[in-house]
């Protein structure tokens, strides 16, 4: 896997993760997120377990740099693992093993964190960043998408394109946004074609769906007429 963002929006409590990779389907492995617990990427020689129990622990109150820790201490292929995680709160903890392959590394802002491998260099991870600390006030997604189309144009993955996927989640283990280019020629462009189309419909289709505090609501004529509301609005 190549390299990815964690990001928290402070206004809305949302969380969200993007990844883009020269790697089938980098989405199906690498991002996990939870609204109300946080986010986490599990790339390099990727262990698919970690980011899901990065998430078990923050769920629990661990702190992200405890979490990580811990993580990583119990898996034997640390040295070829990146890892990084993003709490609720904004606080994030990164792992980039010494086996992990050039360029590599890992970068931190307020509320972000960005981790990559196989780079075209330094400049990924840092226009990746600079473009999410620069878009404060937009919708989470779209911030996302930024900092990884600013990475994309610093070099992105030197050894070219081929997958990337984006979630966001704002109150239970259901992302609100879900969205995946597993084999596509400019996966960033995909994926944000798809941002749009998900942007007219399921947005609002998702607030018709259960929560954990809720059951949802059944009537399709009530759901549809909101939709068709919100889409003239």
């Amino acid at each position: 896997m190549t390299w990815s963002i964690l990001m928290r929006d402070p206004a809305t409590g949302e969380v969200g993760v993007a990844v883009a990779s020269r790697f089938l389907a980098a989405g199906a492995l690498c991002p996990r997120v939870e609204g109300g617990v946080g986010a986490a990427a599990s790339q390099a020689l990727v262990n698919p377990y970690l980011a899901q129990d990065a998430l078990v622990r923050l769920r629990a109150g661990e702190a992200p740099e405890s979490a990580l820790a811990a993580l990583i201490a119990a898996d034997a292929g640390r040295a070829t693992r990146q890892l990084h995680v993003l709490s609720a709160d904004g606080r994030s903890a990164a792992h980039t093993g010494a086996a992990c392959i050039g360029w590599c590394g890992h970068l931190a802002g307020q509320d972000v964190s960005t981790a990559g491998n196989m780079l075209a260099g330094p400049a990924v991870l840092e226009a990746t960043l600079a473009a999410a600390l620069a878009s404060t006030g937009l919708p989470l997604a779209e911030r996302l998408l930024l900092a990884m189309q600013a990475g994309e144009a610093a070099g992105g993955d030197k050894r070219g394109r081929q997958s990337a996927a984006m979630q966001v989640a704002s109150a239970d283990s259901v992302p609100d946004l879900d969205l995946r280019v597993d084999d596509h020629p400019d996966p960033l462009a995909e994926l944000r074609r798809l941002h749009g189309v998900w942007r007219g419909y399921l947005r609002h289709f998702r607030r018709f769906l259960p929560g954990r505090d809720h059951p949802g609501v059944f009537d399709r004529a009530v759901i549809q007429a909101a939709i068709e509301k919100a889409q003239a609005e």
